[in-house]
């Protein structure tokens, strides 16, 4: 859903979309499982895309939904063939897999991303860019966020990204969990429009352990 206010933000998310028909059908259905009850709005597709590293090719998006962020990304440049779409729920995966035949969308659990990667053949190319994901960390125990977390970095460049949007007023995982996991986080856009509004937040492997896995390929 968007603002009437805003038109350049009313496309593909509207009320009476058939995405957001599609979107509610499936919150209904498992409200625990789905962070929200409208898709993203464009604004807050902008703020993610906005935040990917300079000359971006790859890119893996977990919680996919109804397309709004696959949308971006491609409108963005993001060849077809170089996005592996992850989404969990069934009715939305038939979806997106329908609406973007030419994107490898895969039905699975975030914390399996590696293993589905290697299987469909994505990570064939090398590892990703950046992990744009839409799930609702918020929402789940420390546990989770910590195996989703790893998971996206194992597929990721040393110097990768992993940009998360959330509905909070913080970053949805803790400084204390980030530091187990070796990562830094940083606050970028803000997505006032979005209903509700949103905050971007990228997380960022700390620079040592980027640098010394650099070096450690190239002395291989």
């Amino acid at each position: 859903m968007t603002s009437p206010n805003r038109p350049e933000d009313s496309k593909g998310a509207g009320s009476d979309s058939p995405e957001a028909w599609t979107f509610f059908r499936q919150w209904l259905k498992n409200p625990l499982g789905i962070a929200a009850l409208s898709p993203s709005g464009q604004q807050l597709a902008r703020q993610m895309i906005a935040e990917l590293p300079h000359g971006t090719k790859r890119v893996i998006e977990l919680g996919g939904g109804t397309g709004v962020f696959t949308r971006a990304m491609l409108g963005h440049g993001i060849a077809p063939k170089d996005l592996l779409v992850l989404e969990l729920n069934e009715a939305l995966f038939q979806h997106l897999r329908a609406r973007f035949p030419e994107v490898r969308v895969e039905c699975g659990d975030a914390r399996e991303l590696k293993a589905i990667a290697k299987r469909n053949g994505f990570l064939d190319g090398g590892p990703a860019d950046a992990v744009i994901s839409g799930l609702g960390l918020l929402s789940m125990s420390k546990r989770i966020q910590k195996e989703i977390l790893e998971a996206a970095f194992s597929t990721l460049k040393p110097d990768g990204r992993l940009i998360q949007f959330t509905y909070g007023p913080k970053s949805p995982v803790t400084r204390e969990s980030l530091a187990e996991m070796d990562l830094s986080v940083r606050r970028g856009g803000f997505a006032w429009w979005n209903v509700p509004p949103a905050s971007v937040y990228v997380f960022t492997r700390n620079r040592s352990k980027a640098i010394q896995a650099v070096r450690g390929k190239g002395k291989a």
